[in-house]
């Protein structure tokens, strides 16, 4: 049975994005986090007649749905077959897959962070402590780490330091130190069991929050299996020699350490220099190619929320090639 898009995945802020990115016919615009389709449907209807549209994604299911939604929409309204091309890619190979294509600098690049509803559904994934489930995380299945393998043998400290900085966990050590102590009596496998270990580990006091307490270190664990920072970091320094001039670029980020990277990111490339005041001179390498077209980041309206509580603390930050 051929794998359909999944009825539970919305796109966020999809109105905006495709209004920040202002695509035109025949552009030609990268999404580099194609997902289950839902921008990128909306975006090469907005690139036809004569435009195309380059998917990349790591997740091999993610793409195979993306492609079959994508090409039912070009048979349907009659597109030539080569209006989209996917690739599964990590998108901090933006650079190389565009030059495998034969393409130059594009119109406009979307990144839509973060986890998929669909990913976070699927058990077997393990992306979710709501679902029973093996401690995988990876975006990738052909990816080497797991997060079984980060959270029995990483030693206490590095385990605290990762929830730390990536969950912005306040309880990291208390946390790592319970982990430790689990394992030891057997490794830990499942999704319930770390979150029963992460619970056990805070203070009771914290264990009673607005979102699940387990959510940052799942979190940080899932950044750190997929290296996910380190490949934003990466997309974002190559972005004004991947846009051509007055391309535009709209980031979707979920949570302050994505969208802090945005931010700075943008801030250089629009010439603002991002070094500590203490520097005599600029070590950043900030120059003005980009200008910044939101001032402060966009949220969802109410509505949109209501309707697909993911959108729930999505920020929108767009950008213009000068």
């Amino acid at each position: 049975m051929p794998h359909s898009p999944s009825p539970l995945h919305l796109p966020v802020m999809l109105e905006e994005a495709v209004h920040w990115l202002a695509p035109q016919p025949g552009a030609t615009l990268v999404d580099a986090t194609v997902g289950y389709g839902g921008h990128a449907e909306a975006l090469l209807a907005s690139v036809m007649p004569g435009g195309r549209l380059i998917g990349l994604d790591r997740d091999p299911a993610a793409l195979k749905s993306s492609g079959e939604r994508l090409a039912a929409r070009c048979r349907r309204e009659g597109w030539a077959e080569d209006s989209f091309m996917l690739r599964q890619t990590d998108f901090r190979t933006l650079p190389e897959a565009l030059a495998s294509l034969g393409l130059g600098p594009v119109e406009g690049i979307l990144l839509d962070l973060g986890v998929s509803s669909p990913q976070l559904n699927e058990a077997e994934r393990g992306f979710s402590f709501r679902r029973s489930g093996p401690l995988d995380m990876r975006m990738s299945p052909g990816d080497p780490t797991t997060a079984a393998e980060l959270v029995n043998t990483w030693p206490e400290d590095e385990l605290a330091r990762l929830i730390w900085e990536y969950g912005e966990e306040r309880h990291s050590r208390r946390i790592a130190r319970e982990i430790v102590r689990r394992r030891q009596l057997r490794p830990l496998q499942t999704t319930d069991e770390l979150a029963a270990a992460v619970i056990a580990g805070m203070p009771p006091a914290a264990r009673h929050r607005r979102t699940h307490a387990a959510t940052r270190t799942f979190q940080a664990l899932r950044i750190a299996v997929n290296q996910e920072l380190s490949a934003l970091e990466a997309v974002l320094a190559a972005l004004p020699d991947l846009l051509a001039p007055g391309g535009r670029f709209v980031a979707l980020s979920y949570h302050s350490l994505e969208d802090r990277l945005v931010k700075r990111a943008l801030l250089r490339h629009s010439g603002r220099c991002q070094c500590p005041p203490e520097l005599p001179t600029c070590q950043c390498g900030a120059s003005e190619t980009m200008r910044i077209l939101t001032r402060k980041p966009l949220t969802p309206g109410e509505a949109e929320v209501s309707a697909n509580p993911r959108a729930r603390g999505a920020k929108l930050r767009a950008a213009e090639r000068l």
